[in-house]
């Protein structure tokens, strides 16, 4: 019997590998977390637009017309497309309005619903 103290290279080799395990998990965590990350950007980005053109549409003496509008903002250095769909609402004096914001690949950003008197 050796009085040698130390790690055989099996216990080496699967602590090696537990390691790695774990340094790979951390990579998998960074990627996705900066995806999610972009992804809340632009939802954030997209709620500033629909937003914008919220109050825009609320501010605007005359109440919009009944049907649909399209335009183009640029927020944030991108430039974002928004669809404004205005129709009645179930009381007859006010209008819903709906925005819809894309970014430029065309995925959604944001989508809000106002309601504004149809005539002031």
């Amino acid at each position: 019997m050796s009085d040698e103290a130390g790690f055989t290279l099996l216990e080496i080799l699967v602590a090696l590998a537990v390691f790695s395990i774990a340094a790979l998990a951390l990579l998998n965590l960074e990627t996705v977390t900066v995806s999610n990350t972009n992804r809340i950007a632009d939802r954030t980005f997209g709620q500033i637009v629909a937003r914008n053109v919220a109050v825009e549409t609320l501010t605007d003496p005359a109440p919009p017309a009944i049907g649909t509008a399209t335009g183009e903002e640029v927020n944030g250095g991108r430039i974002w497309q928004w669809t404004r769909i205005t129709g009645p609402s179930p009381e007859a004096r006010i209008l819903q309005i709906e925005i819809a914001v894309v970014d430029e690949a065309g995925d959604r950003a944001a989508d809000l619903t106002i309601f504004r008197f149809a005539a002031q």
